[in-house]
């Protein structure tokens, strides 16, 4: 699906701003708040407004709302423009968190599942180019078992509905990215597929366009000066690129691939630009290669998380955080644990950060309830628990998110899973046919997921069906608490184990201590900030011993929201940052690691390169 953009046959008009607000009266006690039965059919009776980007649940101080399972309702006016006669008139919907329903005054006119993709609808016969239409757009935020991520909703004594799920961040809803209105021509391009290559100094370009009906199409290639570099005059096709400039990690490079669809006369009708940069990625032995090179991962777990704005995507914080990984030698991050707004992918694309990019598979595993709940064990996949259906939603946001990703050059890896019972009966089933449904969308890039502490070496069900093997593990602070000592022996042997066995590249994935800033101790004191340190000193000693290991992710990034929980307190607190963005300690300690590294894998002796490596490897 393509990014709405403005070009010289299209036009976009954003939709952000304050929407009126009100939840479903069928679960919300109150009157001046809630919506009627049928709220798209005349103006919300409410004295609510909410903005458009952000989730609704931190903005008000009624807890009913922050804490309401079902159906939300936005709405505003919308005037289409009047020079928009003759044109397709399209309504976008970036994210509804976590079913949508989009309707035009009283007729719906589109609906979607699943809360971090999009989807849009053509309602050229629903307006008129100068006339005003009321938009009103409903949000329910419940989790199932068929629903990504899964989720359980009971009723409480007193006639409360009440959402749990298994995922350790704080289930935000609504509206958390932009919604848009825009034209596009009769005959339009409707898709763009770019996969490029290498072959010595010259780039290849393997294009597909897809347009609505049969046209005449023609590409050209553009450089970053906005030279043309190479052309076509099919809607497939080869370009090749004569001395290409590389997309690289730390050094990105783009080129525009401008496709003009033309009418009969080869006069243009619809055109449409999309970037592209010219990469390889590859998993050749126990390395993992971009442009033929070993690359080493440096980075993060993130969340889109930010107080009051809860997943509501922020420009500025946006440009804050990455530039934070800039200033201590990150050189990627992973999505966890669902995909990113597309303007954060573009950044990346544009910035030279490498991303790993997961659906929002998270919580397929029930050893966790029964871990932290103390209820019976469970089979996590079985016809009661996670079945056909619930792989059925599995794969469509598989699909969705190649759909919508695919043309990055910043991703070069698809995550279709987070922590999932790999271990149990079952398991291999279930992710199977998900692990060929990723390499026939989208043969180029190498496929993960990301292994919960209970899946070892031994009893892992899936580990082979993968390229890359992402393992999450907190050995020092669920296991071996406070004994770091006995933390570093625990995790070299398991690393070794899956080395050993498996013959692939691993990287750990997830791998933290949970700090409070400003408590200190001399002793190995968890939540200190001295244990933080010493916590990522022990890991890194154990990852330089493993030949095959390509890459850590510490979690988090900053620190973030979580649900109510004895064993979380103000939310997860692992960030090398805070929820604010105000460096602890360690958030120095890696920028001391990983800055003279410059992608490269640290030496099995602990001596590293010298700081100015990294500049070097950028020029």
């Amino acid at each position: 699906m393509l990014k709405p953009r403005s070009t010289a046959t299209r036009e976009l008009v954003n939709l952000d701003g304050i929407w009126r607000f009100a939840v479903d009266r069928g679960a919300y006690r109150g009157t001046d708040r809630a919506a009627g039965s049928e709220p798209w059919t005349g103006p919300l009776d409410t004295s609510l407004e909410a903005p458009v980007p952000a989730s609704y649940n931190d903005l008000f101080t009624d807890s009913a709302i922050r804490d309401h399972v079902g159906w939300v309702w936005y709405q505003r006016p919308v005037r289409v423009p009047r020079g928009w006669a003759g044109e397709r008139v399209v309504l976008r919907v970036d994210a509804a968190t976590h079913e949508g329903k989009v309707y035009l005054d009283d007729v719906l006119v589109a609906q979607h599942v699943g809360g971090y993709t999009p989807f849009e609808a053509d309602i050229t016969e629903h307006v008129r180019p100068g006339g005003e239409f009321r938009l009103t757009i409903g949000v329910n935020n419940e989790l199932t078992s068929v629903t990504m991520p899964p989720g359980t909703i009971t009723v409480s004594q007193d006639g409360r509905r009440k959402q749990t799920y298994l995922h350790d961040f704080y289930n935000y809803a609504g509206l958390a990215r932009s919604v848009w209105l825009y034209s596009k021509p009769v005959v339009h391009v409707d898709d763009i597929t770019v996969v490029t290559g290498l072959d010595g100094t010259t780039g290849t370009v393997d294009y597909s366009v897809e347009t609505n009906a049969p046209a005449a199409v023609r590409v050209r290639a553009l450089d970053a000066d906005g030279i043309q570099v190479a052309s076509g005059e099919s809607p497939n096709g080869t370009l090749r690129i004569d001395d290409v400039m590389l997309w690289r990690p730390g050094a990105a490079y783009l080129y525009d691939l401008v496709v003009d669809v033309l009418d009969g006369d080869g006069e243009v009708v619809d055109t449409f630009t999309e970037a592209f940069g010219v990469r390889t990625v590859e998993v050749r032995g126990t390395q993992f290669l971009i442009n033929g090179e070993p690359f080493y991962f440096t980075g993060f777990g993130k969340h889109e998380d930010t107080p009051v704005r809860g997943k509501g995507h922020d420009d500025a914080y946006l440009v804050h955080d990455f530039q934070l990984m800039e200033w201590m030698g990150a050189n990627s991050f992973r999505t966890s644990h669902y995909p990113y707004a597309e303007e954060v992918m573009e950044f990346a694309d544009r910035h030279g950060i490498v991303v790993i990019d997961e659906t929002a598979a998270v919580g397929l595993n029930l050893a966790v309830e029964s871990g932290l709940m103390g209820t019976p064990p469970r089979a996590t996949f079985s016809d009661e628990t996670f079945n056909e259906d619930t792989r059925a939603a599995h794969a469509q946001a598989i699909r969705e998110l190649i759909a919508r990703d695919k043309n990055h050059p910043s991703v070069v890896m698809w995550c279709i899973a987070n922590e999932p019972s790999s271990n149990e009966e079952g398991a291999r089933e279930y992710f199977e046919p998900l692990v060929e449904l990723t390499r026939k969308l989208d043969p180029t890039r190498p496929v993960t997921y990301a292994a919960v502490m209970f899946a070892t070496h031994e009893n892992d069900r899936i580990a082979d069906l993968f390229d890359v093997l992402c393992i999450n593990r907190y050995y020092g602070w669920y296991i071996a608490t406070g004994d770091l000592a006995t933390a570093e022996v625990y995790l070299e042997g398991d690393l070794r184990g899956w080395a050993e066995r498996f013959g692939k590249p691993i990287m750990v994935s997830e791998y933290g201590a949970d700090t409070l800033p400003g408590l200190h101790s001399i002793w190995d004191t968890p939540w200190t900030e001295e244990y933080q340190l010493a916590y990522l000193e022990a890991n890194h000693r154990a990852f330089d011993r493993i030949d095959a290991f390509v890459g850590e992710h510490v979690w988090n990034f900053a620190d973030f929201q979580t649900s109510n929980g004895i064993h979380r307190v103000g939310g997860n607190k692992k960030g090398v940052f805070t929820r604010e963005r105000h460096p602890k300690a360690a958030a120095h300690a890696l920028r001391q690691r990983w800055l003279p590294l410059g992608g490269r894998k640290p030496s099995s002796t602990g001596e590293q390169p010298r700081p100015d490596a990294a500049e070097e490897t950028r020029k």
